[in-house]
């Protein structure tokens, strides 16, 4: 079963991007950054969602990320399927952080339960054929609106979300051009997907 091994943004600053992640979500090892400074304006095409266990988490993690200097594009509200918020880091990558649960069980913690790598496609159902097509095994699907995949022992989870629903659920406008500054690493690499989005190679393990 192939997997994301990893996750690389792209951004201009990575000494300051990386001190963003540490503080707000205590992220290090399961999220690359690298100097770029390729084009980009709008929506990305992704969003980062972060899976916490109660609304207390959430509203932590939301407020570190606003004291580290995130902005915010969806404040925290409750909703039919939980409770969680949406913000924009400073390097412009796009974070949910929610939980389905709509109480506190015990006090607030920074433990992360899952992170999900949304791509906004144009065509789940082609784009699910195509992932398929290079060994990813489904975990849920929603018929044309959404694909979960397996993540097996990464510790990324790939999902597929149309485009325009995506962009409306981060609060953002769907349009956007240039680099998606994102790239995935992953054995079942490289190649670039129907949307545009880049995989790269997973480095292969030194032999003893």
């Amino acid at each position: 079963m192939n997997s994301i091994e990893s996750i690389t943004l792209d951004v201009a600053d990575p000494t300051a991007a990386d001190r963003f992640y540490t503080t707000a979500f205590g992220l290090d090892t399961q999220l690359r950054l690298r100097a770029s400074q390729e084009p980009t304006t709008g929506f990305r095409g992704y969003t980062l969602s972060l899976t916490v266990s109660q609304p207390a988490t959430v509203n932590g993690l939301i407020d570190a990320a606003l004291e580290a200097g995130a902005t915010t594009l969806k404040p925290v509200a409750k909703s039919l399927w939980g409770y969680g918020g949406v913000v924009q880091a400073p390097d412009g990558a796009i974070w949910k952080i929610a939980t389905s649960a709509k109480k506190d069980t015990g006090p607030a913690t920074r433990q992360i339960d899952d992170i999900v790598l949304l791509l906004g496609v144009e065509d789940v159902a082609a784009s699910k054929r195509f992932y398929l097509d290079r060994g990813l095994t489904v975990a849920k699907s929603f018929g044309r609106m959404y694909v979960e995949f397996e993540a097996g022992s990464s510790p990324v989870k790939l999902a597929l979300y149309r485009r325009r629903a995506l962009a409306k659920d981060a609060g953002v406008a769907p349009d956007g051009t240039g680099s998606h500054r994102l790239a995935i690493t992953g054995a079942a690499g490289p190649f670039t997907d129907p949307d545009g989005f880049a995989w790269e190679a997973a480095a292969p393990v030194p032999t003893p």
